[in-house]
């Protein structure tokens, strides 16, 4: 094939063509058969010549020309593509190093094998285009709701087709029942969009949390308008799911306006996901008063949060128990997303029992320590102190409330309280000397014997090795693996020690160990809080 004026414009019509079917700039067609005509030439004309194509965009005329560049003469090593100074004075009248002197070659004819390998260049081209198109398309539809047409099944993730290319619905992404068959439409959620080698790889979602938020989005109209928000979803995809709301307009009720008139709102989202079953439940800051919302339609009787464990324990009557687990746990367990804590949940005859128990073991932690009778110390516990160090260091005062404790009393209860103390004290500084607690440990302030006993016996031994020490390695924490909440014991974790006063421990110790600047501290512990200042009033 050669490159004539009779097929100069079928060029740019085949570029206008392919571009068009496509759907990319013909320019980058053309860019890939000037390309692809160049490479054929270099072909006939040598590999090493720099020979380059450009093709008119108005009449197709494709010129050739050969490209070479003045180079210094020690740097000449291409003789084909390069030349030096004095050799460029007889083609440049004042040639200096970098200077490019072009000349016009005759075009080519395309044998074959030239003809194959242009073609394979310019597809190459093209795929490429077309894949940074669909790419640039998608990327900034991640998070939002996709009509497609399955295309087929592979391996149990269906290949649907989304208009501009393909995408995946991987098996763990469908709602479980579900079945499809080539030709069905299928509404999903563009969960990510990832460039790879292969070309852009989209991924959808049935199952995602996000995918019903978008749902009640497109069925709410005040969700879309920013009167209702979705605080949180918790969903066991295609069974039941629960939804938190809140309404910025006082005069909107967020749960109805969610549910619609006779329920079409709701019952939209519900047909699309195949059945499944939805409670909305209205937002509220108030983690416990949240909780009891979120295990609707269980009655609660009691609710005990410990927020620096993210752990909430729920008290209910016999009867509401299994209401509350839901089959198979559902219930809690969507709960439990749904407001980010752990939830215990125990009847009232378990937590009576629970208590009664506490009741005896400090009844009988008094009865030991302080050489009391059982109704004397029973008095101690039922006033509510559960430790000889309140026993010890508490105002006298609030003794002399206790029936038939006088001040002699009193005072006698808490030296014995004291004494007993500081036995104990004694006996765990002794042990961790023993273990190899060194002094600079030992009278560091802030830790009580005990803690350095627990400290040594962990292989903690000096101040320094105390100031290598993370946070929660002393206070514990929750780790998140593999979607579980796991729990890393502390050292210190016994004594209620918790993450700021760790971390302030540590940072004293790294002051007076030298290894941090006091005034730089300073100076970021100031910063820190001018940041959560201008945090505060950027949310106000």
């Amino acid at each position: 094939m050669a490159i004539t004026s009779a097929n100069q414009l079928e060029l740019l019509q085949t570029a206008e063509a392919v571009a068009r079917e496509k759907m990319i700039d013909p320019g980058l067609v053309v860019e890939a058969m000037e390309e692809s005509l160049a490479r054929a030439a270099k072909s006939r004309y040598g590999a090493e010549m720099d020979i380059r194509v450009s093709i008119d965009r108005k009449t197709g005329r494709a010129t050739f020309t050969r490209v070479r560049t003045v180079v210094e003469e020690d740097e000449l090593e291409n003789y084909q593509a390069e030349m030096t100074v004095e050799q460029a004075k007889q083609y440049l009248s004042e040639p200096k190093v970098g200077d490019v002197y072009t000349e016009e070659v005759p075009p080519v004819e395309l044998g074959r094998i030239a003809a194959q390998s242009a073609k394979q260049v310019i597809l190459q081209k093209v795929r490429e285009a077309e894949r940074d198109r669909q790419y640039e398309e998608f990327k900034d539809r991640a998070g939002t709701i996709i009509n497609a047409v399955v295309k087929r099944e592979e391996y149990g993730n269906l290949i649907v087709d989304v208009g501009a290319g393909e995408a995946i619905l991987r098996r763990n992404d469908k709602i479980g029942r579900e079945s499809y068959r080539p030709g069905d439409r299928i509404r999903c959620y563009i969960k990510d969009v990832r460039r790879e080698v292969r070309g852009p790889q989209i991924f959808l979602s049935r199952t995602a949390p996000e995918f019903m938020s978008a749902l009640f989005k497109m069925e709410v109209p005040e969700i879309y308008e920013g009167i209702i928000e979705i605080k949180a979803v918790a969903r066991d995809p295609g069974s039941r799911a629960k939804i938190a709301v809140i309404s910025y307009d006082n005069s909107i009720d967020p749960v109805g306006a969610c549910v619609g008139m006779r329920g079409s709102r709701v019952q939209a989202v519900v047909n699309e996901l195949q059945g499944e079953k939805i409670d909305i439940i209205p937002w509220n800051e108030d983690l416990p008063t949240f909780l009891v919302n979120a295990l609707q339609p269980a009655e609660v009787t009691k609710v005990v949060l410990d927020e620096d464990a993210e752990r909430i324990e729920v008290v209910v009557p016999e009867e509401q128990l299994s209401l509350a687990i839901g089959r198979r746990g559902q219930n809690v367990r969507l709960a439990s997303q749904l407001t980010r804590l752990d939830i215990d949940i125990m009847t009232e005859e378990e937590e009576s029992k629970r208590r009664q128990a506490e009741f005896e073991e400090r009844t009988k932690l008094f009865m030991d320590t302080l050489d009391l009778d059982e109704f004397f110390a029973q008095l101690l516990v039922a006033e509510g102190f559960t430790n000889l160090e309140e026993v010890a260091y508490v105002d006298q005062d609030e003794l002399l409330v206790i029936d038939g404790v006088d001040e002699d009393t009193a005072g006698e209860l808490q030296a014995r309280a004291r004494d007993h103390l500081e036995a104990l004290n004694k006996a765990a500084l002794d042990r961790a000397r023993e273990l190899g607690a060194e002094e600079s440990l030992i009278s560091f302030p802030g830790l009580s014997p005990q803690m350095i006993e627990a400290l040594a016996k962990d292989g903690v031994k000096t101040l320094e090795d105390f100031a290598t020490c993370a946070d929660w390695e002393l206070a514990g924490g929750w780790t998140t693996m593999n979607g579980e909440r796991v729990k890393d014991d502390g050292i210190l974790e016994p004594f209620d020690m918790s993450l700021e006063e760790a971390q302030n421990l540590v940072m004293t110790a790294r002051v007076a160990l030298g290894w941090v600047d006091p005034d730089e501290l300073a100076r970021a512990e100031a910063e820190a809080a001018e940041g959560d200042a201008a945090a505060q009033e950027a949310e106000a």
